[in-house]
């Protein structure tokens, strides 16, 4: 009897649980500090943010070498990478697949996808899967602008690149240029958060 008495209070705590596990995985908001990680780049070296001492921030890209979208915005993320790496906001991309599923995104063939195209900023191998649900990414690619503050990495906004994933010419709105301008500026970023539009990650 006292049994039947506890259970709704049973399915309150663990319908409450539930909500509570959803919050803590739904990743970082604008505004939030992301913490530091220490992921294999395509040379075998490990790279951590911390390593970036002259660094004002960071673009912090997850992609991969098997999504057309990921694919159709290498040259874009090239690009970000050589225009503001020396302003001080380099493009670190994380690649967050599970091989086994995504054997195209394994380590030798990120290597070789880097070769071909010519990367210049570092291709880390999230080989566990711990990073990318930390920042809350579920698209490739999916963009997150970091500030270096005293408290640490500020997320600065969130989501796609630009609003035109099919023809880079046809870009009207280059939410990740426009942002790192304005922090660059010291300007508040007007559009701080977008809908990232692309491959799920594999899991």
């Amino acid at each position: 009897m006292k049994i039947f008495k506890l259970l709704p209070v049973m399915v309150l705590v663990f319908t409450l649980s539930a909500f509570s596990i959803v919050d803590e995985d739904k990743g970082y908001s604008v505004g939030d500090v992301a913490t530091d990680f220490s992921l294999e780049n395509i040379d075998g070296k490990m790279v951590s943010l911390s390593d970036f001492k002259k660094a004002k921030g960071f673009i912090i890209t997850f992609t991969c070498n098997t999504c057309p979208y990921a694919v159709a915005y290498e040259d874009r993320i090239e690009a970000l990478n050589k225009k503001y790496a020396v302003k001080g906001y380099p493009v670190i991309a994380i690649m967050p697949n599970n091989t086994e599923i995504k054997p195209g995104d394994s380590m030798e063939n990120m290597q070789k996808r880097a070769k071909e195209k010519g990367f210049t900023f570092p291709y880390l191998m999230d080989k566990n899967q711990e990073i990318y649900p930390q920042y809350g990414a579920t698209k490739t690619p999916h963009i997150y602008i970091l500030q270096k503050s005293k408290n640490g990495n500020v997320v600065k906004y969130i989501g796609a690149i630009d609003d035109n994933y099919q023809d880079a010419e046809a870009v009207k709105e280059k939410y990740v240029e426009n942002a790192v301008d304005a922090l660059l500026k010291g300007e508040a970023i007007k559009v701080s958060e977008t809908k990232a539009i692309g491959c799920s990650i594999k899991v």
